[in-house]
């Protein structure tokens, strides 16, 4: 099978501070990766890298294009990498306000996501947007509510609905239930776990919980100081750690 995504070596520096060094993984169709270790580890310098936020020192991201198969996103030409991010590519922010436009309504925020695809009919665009308003559990009859009057968990499940009502083939999660309250955590996990389940989602999360990754990820990779430390099957890693610093944020887990 070919692989959706191939990294290769992808290495980021600022100055003399490692940002993540030659990391190299491959991804496959409905699958998910998560990528895990405390702040300051890497694991978001390798999602922007990988999403084409950041410009990575080297190595190469090939994504299996629909039409060319796969090519290096890096050398990809601005206009060509924006391409993806509309049609193929998703990207759910930490902060929801990072991937929302807060002056327009929820319906809007989801219709423009289609419009960028080349959606134009309006009765279908606000047919789809409610239907995925519902499928992220939020009341219908809040469609032409601005985001800036939903709380901090409906703002975050809006965003999820904006990034894959076009049904992209690859979503970059950045700490998708950060800074939520633990009940609103735990509900926006289980949207969650249905939605890659049911969609059959490939992703790749950043999280320092290992409790995201648990629920969501089928392999897992351990990040300390820029580098990976420690890959495999997620259960694997969690249940049996082999390198001392998985070990610590296990156990670090377990003792809370």
């Amino acid at each position: 099978m070919t692989p959706l995504l191939s990294v290769k070596n992808i290495a980021k520096t600022y100055g003399r501070q490692i940002g993540c060094a030659d990391v190299s993984f491959d991804l496959f169709p409905g699958e998910v990766m998560g990528i895990v270790g405390e702040s300051g580890s890497g694991k978001s310098t390798l999602l922007n890298c990988l999403a084409g936020h950041l410009a990575p020192d080297r190595g190469e991201v090939l994504f299996d294009t629909r039409a060319e198969g796969l090519r290096d996103t890096v050398t990809m030409s601005e206009p060509a990498r924006r391409m993806l991010a509309r049609t193929d590519w998703a990207f759910v922010h930490q902060n929801p306000r990072d991937g929302l436009r807060m002056g327009v309504s929820a319906g809007g925020n989801v219709g423009e996501r289609l419009m960028a695809v080349g959606a134009r009919h309006y009765g279908e665009i606000r047919e789809t947007a409610l239907d995925w308003l519902d499928q992220v559990e939020i009341d219908g009859a809040r469609v032409d509510d601005r985001p800036s009057t939903f709380s901090g968990g409906m703002q975050q499940r809006l965003q999820i609905a904006r990034n894959l009502v076009t049904g992209p083939r690859l979503v970059f999660m950045d700490e998708p239930t950060g800074g939520l309250d633990v009940s609103v955590q735990a509900r926006l996990l289980d949207l969650l776990r249905g939605l890659v389940r049911r969609l059959g989602l490939s992703a790749i999360i950043v999280t320092h919980d290992l409790a995201v990754v648990r629920l969501l990820a089928d392999r897992l990779m351990v990040m300390k100081s820029g580098h990976v430390v420690e890959s495999g099957l997620t259960d694997q890693v969690l249940d049996d750690p082999q390198h001392a610093y998985t070990q610590l944020l296990v156990s670090s887990v377990l003792q809370v």
